[in-house]
């Protein structure tokens, strides 16, 4: 591969639009999926990135293609669905999955990409939009460590911490579990918010003994400014993706024969929440949704 090869990518949303930028502004050739689920392209346009209107016309034109989209079923159409990637691969293309996804789904599509010639490497992604912009990602990746390190500086562009897991498929249980302990903090902090709002109790008072105590941490900086002032804008994550990614974690669970009670009662309130018409608030609005 060559120190700068060609990029496609499939998804540009709050996440994929952070990652184009930063791929783009770090000069590499760039073309995208056109699709009515992306942000605005226009600054993306600007820059030199392609926009192209077939999922064949991306996987001919790159060396390298990038997914962030929603979950398993999103990625497994896009590679191996009609008209899909695998069906237009170019011997040694590099697929990488930023998506949030299942681990067995991620070791099919990755021996379907190889039976096409291809690579696959799980690159899955935690932190939120705004670190997206930021090129400070953190990345879990599940695959090769010689491949891993042969795309480290295109990885580079978008991430601060890049992690290898394991295997392919690693770096997506990894995200399953890591985004079930961070949405889990949040959940537990909503409902007692919740419970204090109803107590009569003040949210400052509140946020300043959990962040003296045990309580204390990123889920709370991120739920405060909701509780304070009724911003959600810090944690731009709808509910309907945390039900998403509770939803795998506890199928991955479940796979694995793993107790999953305490997943189950979160994955209940988040699809409570998302069956009640919020599935589109974000993961703060919770603690409003709570109170009776």
């Amino acid at each position: 591969m060559s120190k700068q090869p060609a990029i496609g990518m499939i998804g540009i949303g709050l996440m994929g639009h952070g990652i184009a930028w930063n791929i783009a502004n770090a000069g590499y050739g760039l073309t995208i999926l056109d699709h009515p689920g992306n942000q605005p392209v226009d600054d993306l346009r600007g820059m030199g990135v392609k926009v192209a209107p077939r999922i064949a016309d991306v996987a001919q034109a790159a060396d390298v293609i990038v997914l962030c989209v929603t979950g398993s079923p999103q990625v497994e159409a896009i590679l191996t669905g009609e008209g899909g990637v695998v069906a237009h691969l170019r011997p040694g293309t590099v697929v990488v999955d930023c998506s949030t996804a299942l681990p067995e789904s991620s070791r099919r599509m990755a021996a379907a990409v190889a039976a096409a010639g291809g690579q696959f490497l799980d690159a899955a992604m935690t932190r939120l939009p705004q670190h997206a912009r930021a090129g400070t990602l953190n990345l879990l990746i599940g695959g090769d460590p010689a491949l891993l390190e042969r795309l480290r500086p295109l990885l580079d562009t978008f991430s601060e911490n890049i992690t290898h897991i394991g295997d392919v498929g690693s770096g997506h249980l990894m995200k399953l579990m890591h985004n079930y302990v961070s949405l889990g903090f949040v959940a537990l902090l909503a409902e007692v918010a919740a419970h204090g709002q109803k107590a009569g109790l003040e949210m400052a008072t509140l946020i300043e003994v959990l962040a003296q105590g045990g309580g204390g941490g990123t889920a709370l900086q991120r739920i405060s400014p909701f509780l304070l002032e009724g911003d959600p804008a810090s944690m731009p994550f709808t509910i309907s993706n945390a039900a998403k990614d509770l939803g795998y974690y506890r199928q991955a669970a479940e796979a694995s024969g793993m107790p999953r009670a305490i997943a189950d009662a979160v994955g209940s309130t988040l699809d409570g929440a998302v069956s009640s018409g919020h599935g589109q608030d974000y993961v703060p609005q919770l603690a409003a949704l709570l109170k009776p």
